[in-house]
């Protein structure tokens, strides 16, 4: 009997994008089930009640949420391609720096886009900090995860897709090849590669989507 695999998803979030990487990744067979956020389907909420928001994974029936914890539940459950890594302390620094990629990195340079004046600054500060924690972590490595895309790098990914998009309408970089040439490299890597290069939704779309979300947007 065949496997049923649907993803729940929008075109332009990071977090459904991750789930269609590691599938890609895995080689997984899914039906793919866009959802439009200002009208959630009935399935949508049925099957994620409590938080009511995309990403759903339904394996044979059953679903899963959120999606760092999607990304660990496809790794457990297609072997091929592993994500995460063996060894105990590696795995654990991996579940980390994705929790502080969603936590801390993603909502100091999110705020850098939706601040003015002093708390510009200072989200500018905070995300160069934070960044600099990542930078550090890829010393001497392809990817977070070696020389294969992990686990860390498909939690990670959303700053190569997204970043680009937010610059280009701030008007300046904020991950530049001086101050962050791992990362930046890195980027680039992982752009490239083929599951996610075929995967990656339309930069001047994604630029379109956010202006027209920051001019609807009520005052900064």
């Amino acid at each position: 009997m065949a496997e049923e695999v649907k993803l729940f998803k929008t075109w332009s979030s990071p977090f459904g994008l991750r789930i269609v990487w590691a599938l890609k990744l895995k080689g997984i067979q899914y039906e793919s089930i866009d959802e439009d956020l200002t009208n959630k389907s009935p399935l949508l909420l049925q099957y994620n009640p409590v938080y009511k928001k995309i990403p759903v994974l339904l394996h044979n029936g059953q679903p899963i949420v959120e999606s760092l914890i999607i990304l660990e539940y496809i790794d457990e459950t297609w072997k091929k391609n592993p994500l995460l890594p063996e060894d105990p302390h590696k795995r654990a620094t991996a579940r980390f720096l994705a929790k502080f990629g969603d936590d801390k990195v993603m909502s100091s340079i999110w705020a850098i886009l939706t601040k003015e004046g002093k708390e510009q600054e200072e989200a500018s500060v905070q995300a160069i900090e934070n960044l600099k924690f990542l930078e550090e972590e890829l010393k001497g490595k392809r990817f977070f995860g070696g020389e294969g895309i992990g686990f860390l790098d498909i939690a990670l990914g959303w700053l190569a897709n997204l970043v680009p998009v937010l610059e280009e309408i701030l008007g300046y970089e904020v991950i530049d090849k001086a101050g962050f040439p791992f990362l930046s490299e890195w980027m680039l890597e992982f752009s490239s590669f083929p599951e996610i290069k075929e995967n990656l939704p339309l930069h001047d779309k994604l630029v379109t989507k956010f202006r027209a979300y920051l001019a609807a947007a009520p005052d900064k």
